[in-house]
């Protein structure tokens, strides 16, 4: 936590933590309180027990932490920027607490149960993890286990160290995901996602985000290539903007300055 102004929460992506941020946080402290959590399950946060159906893994009860730990700290509502399962959990908050949510910003994603009902080929074989990870207990864990720095650096993480992310960074992304607590919570992620998570967003089809949403994407990811991103969004939120930019899916890292200057001018309008 750190700066001052507007309240700001920062929500990361899989399989890293707060630190996704390193590189953003310090620009936005100027203009906004900046806030960084670890979702449940994710970095040195709590690991909760899966509950029935994944339920603690769930994106609702991980909304409701985030708000509760956003209340605790005194702010009553508050602007969200995600990335990646962090926009996820952002896109339940805005459904569950809208009062709570000031304006949201969701980063390389579509609503997930949107990517499920619509699967090609195409999409399976580039988010083949989506299908890997919902398998059940022990069978993912067990093959990532002692192979996590091949995982990382060949598959997650290609291309990406030390160019974006700082090899201290990389290696405590590494710590959290070798331990086999923070693993199988991670796994449990995915499969509540394809579980639980679709229950709750059939139940809410007819509901769209009230509050502004801002949805950029990276122009070499998988998203803007297999959706309409704006289009999609037009479905699930009233007032939707956000373009495609000149990177692929790990837009905090990858293009810090660019991110920070559209992050900016959405939440100051």
């Amino acid at each position: 936590m750190g700066g001052s102004g507007p309240p700001l929460l920062l929500l990361h992506g899989y399989p890293q933590s707060h630190l996704e941020w390193h590189k953003i946080a310090p620009m936005l402290t100027k203009n906004y309180t900046v806030v960084a959590t670890d979702l449940r399950g994710y970095g040195d946060s709590s690991i909760p027990e899966d509950g029935i159906n994944h339920f603690g893994y769930s994106k609702r009860a991980t909304a409701q932490d985030q708000v509760e730990v956003m209340e605790q700290l005194g702010f009553k509502s508050f602007s969200v920027a995600a990335h990646d399962r962090g926009a996820r959990v952002g896109h339940r908050m805005a459904l569950d607490h809208p009062t709570k949510v000031q304006k949201l910003v969701v980063m390389d994603i579509v609503p997930t149960h949107k990517l499920y009902a619509s699967t090609n080929k195409e999409f399976a074989s580039a988010y083949w993890h989506w299908f890997f990870l919902i398998q059940d207990a022990p069978f993912p864990e067990t093959l990532l286990s002692n192979n996590e720095r091949f995982f990382f650096k060949e598959r997650v993480f290609y291309g990406m160290i030390p160019k974006f992310i700082p090899e201290e960074i990389y290696k405590e992304y590494l710590r959290h995901f070798k331990n086999p607590a923070n693993m199988h919570a991670m796994c449990e992620d995915y499969r509540e996602g394809a579980t639980i998570d679709l229950e709750h967003d059939e139940q809410d089809m007819n509901v769209k985000i009230t509050c502004p949403v801002l949805a950029p994407w990276g122009a070499n990811g998988v998203m803007g290539t297999q959706f309409n991103v704006i289009e999609t969004w037009r479905e699930r939120a009233l007032n939707i903007s956000g373009k495609s930019l000149p990177c692929g899916h790990w837009l905090p890292e990858q293009l810090p300055e660019q991110v920070y200057e559209e992050l900016n001018k959405f939440l100051k309008d």
